[in-house]
């Protein structure tokens, strides 16, 4: 059958590009769910019997919220213009309306930041992105966890999975700020943990994983810790 061009706001294009994002985040194991920024372009290839092909080119941009909460990308909040992650998804999918088919064939993504010295040149005092195998930066998660670890109300000690965003600032003094990924282990908090690290992670079918924001803020002042977590089921 010949390729269409249909407009990008048809609704049968719309509807596509819905449902391959959703199966795209669905496919993917780690970083943010992605969210249409726009449609850049789409055809359209009817079948012989029903539904349509269509060859879809998205621009993305990554959200707040971590691919292993499993939230829709619709209801997923946007970062600021300055930490966000842009990106360009090429996705191939099957859609029969009338059977409630959709079948995503294939899909290819690629991610890039906005580079530090555009930030930097547009705006000076904004946070800028660094990188989450610094020294600094894993103990900076480190110490927001163990924040964590003592005022939340789980009953089990929680872990570092890994540490997924880093930005810093320069604020009173030398400010970082930490987005990373927790899970539950088998230490009960009734007894104290000297050594989170050393504390067996729950299996996979009944553990918890969280997802965090902290910050480190140092100044003239001392050390100031903050943190906050969205505990959510892997499964």
């Amino acid at each position: 059958a010949a390729l269409l061009s249909p407009r990008c706001d048809d609704p049968a294009v719309e509807h596509a590009t819905d449902m391959a994002l959703r199966q795209i985040n669905a496919d993917r194991e780690e970083g943010y769910i992605f969210s249409l920024y726009r449609i850049f372009s789409a055809r359209e290839q009817p079948q012989e019997t029903t539904g349509s092909v269509f060859y879809l080119i998205l621009d993305v941009v990554d959200t707040e919220c971590p691919v292993l909460s499993r939230k829709l990308w619709k209801n997923c909040a946007h970062r600021p213009a300055h930490l966000a992650v842009y990106g360009q998804c090429k996705a191939i999918i099957y859609i029969n309306q009338a059977r409630n088919i959709a079948h995503l064939n294939t899909y290819e993504c690629t991610l890039q930041p906005v580079p530090s010295r555009y930030i930097w040149s547009v705006c000076p005092d904004c946070p800028v992105n660094g990188n989450v195998s610094e020294p600094e930066c894993i103990e900076s998660a480190l110490l927001c966890l163990a924040k964590f670890n003592e005022e939340s109300e789980q009953t089990n000690y929680f872990s570092l999975l890994n540490v997924t965003r880093v930005s810093m600032q320069w604020v009173f003094g030398p400010a970082y700020f930490v987005e990373f990924l927790i899970q539950e282990t088998s230490c009960s908090k009734k007894e104290k943990v000297a050594d989170v690290s050393k504390c067996e992670p729950l299996p996979s079918d009944v553990a918890q994983i969280g997802f965090c924001h902290g910050s480190k803020v140092r100044s003239h002042l001392g050390e100031s810790v903050s943190v906050s977590c969205e505990i959510f089921s892997q499964q």
